[in-house]
């Protein structure tokens, strides 16, 4: 186990089976992995594990890699299941949670709090109300764009109804049960570029792949509202961040919320951190006590499942049984 989980997931893994847990803070290096896992038959990794082809042929007798997290880019899925090793994650859980993070960066980024907490606790509070202090932008009433419609954008976009929101949405796979969404709460569906211009907030709910880096550049960025708001709380390579900081610096787009980053965790000298108009936080979309506890029991499952003969309820690979 690359990480101590939550209890209750860590103690049914360790009744269960011998388990040999990393203790510390930071992550292993994968040459760490490698030799703690030698001769290990499951796996417990988390998003900051890169788990490539090289290391899974260097694990002989693994049988399952049990991802603690929905997303699973960090895993050569292609490589466990040429060698037959099941990987598993723990969808679902974590919707309700990330939808809420989301929501917290989009009223954060809208009416400047990160900077007006700064101006409160730095002394710079001199007059008791000023007509035109740390002025923000509405949330209520404006126009909110989905890119991503799937369990999470789903639920950031129920949110929007107590604000009163105009929701366009753009997606790349629309199911039935995509447009059973939109149709119940009046969402609209756009094309990508025009959810760009038209949205005063738009908001990231796509995975990471090969089609989806950096498919907001400086070009997606310059197509936005000059006084909008751009949130993501998906995968920080989604966005050019070189990209996002020269716009930024132009004076194009009002603010951004960021729960995550292209390279975690972000160096503090990143130049991004130094605009006011960032709010930064370190990708902590599912960070509750609840939904970390459920993601634990769900990473248990399905490794006991997948080491005791049984299919385990959140496989990603199911060719490989």
């Amino acid at each position: 186990m690359t990480r101590k989980l939550p209890e209750k997931g860590l103690a049914r893994i360790i009744e269960s089976f011998d388990a040999d847990v990393w203790m510390e803070e930071a992550p292993p290096s994968a040459e760490q992995i490698i030799d703690r896992a030698r001769y290990a038959e499951g796996l417990v990794t988390l998003l900051s594990d890169p788990i490539n082809a090289d290391l899974i042929e260097s694990l002989p007798r693994l049988r399952v890699i049990a991802q603690y997290a929905v997303g699973y880019d960090n895993i050569d899925v292609r490589a466990a299941t040429e060698r037959g090793i099941m990987v598993t994650n723990t969808p679902g859980v974590l919707t309700e949670t990330t939808a809420d993070l989301t929501w917290a960066l989009i009223l954060a980024a809208s009416r400047r709090i990160t900077e007006a907490d700064q101006y409160v606790r730095r002394g710079k509070w001199r007059v008791a109300w000023g007509p035109e202090l740390l002025l923000g932008e509405d949330v209520h009433g404006a126009t909110l764009g989905v890119v991503g419609l799937g369990r999470i954008g789903q639920a950031v976009a129920r949110r929007a109804k107590g604000f009163d929101m105009r929701v366009i949405y753009h997606t790349r796979s629309q199911s039935p049960e995509t447009q059973r969404f939109a149709d119940e709460q009046g969402a609209v569906p756009s094309s990508f570029d025009n959810l760009l211009r038209e949205a005063d907030i738009v908001t990231l709910h796509v995975p990471l792949t090969a089609d989806t880096h950096h498919m907001i550049g400086e070009g997606e960025l310059r197509l936005m509202k000059s006084n909008a708001i751009l949130v993501n709380t998906s995968r920080g390579a989604i966005i050019d961040q070189k990209a996002l900081l020269r716009v930024l610096e132009s004076g194009h787009l009002f603010s951004v919320g960021l729960d995550v980053f292209e390279e975690e965790p972000t160096p503090s000298d990143n130049p991004l951190l130094s605009c006011p108009r960032v709010i930064a936080a370190p990708h902590i979309g599912s960070a509750t006590r609840q939904t970390r506890t459920v993601m634990a029991e769900m990473c248990a499952k399905n490794l006991i499942a997948a080491l005791t003969g049984e299919r385990p309820p959140n496989i990603v690979n199911p060719e490989v049984l």
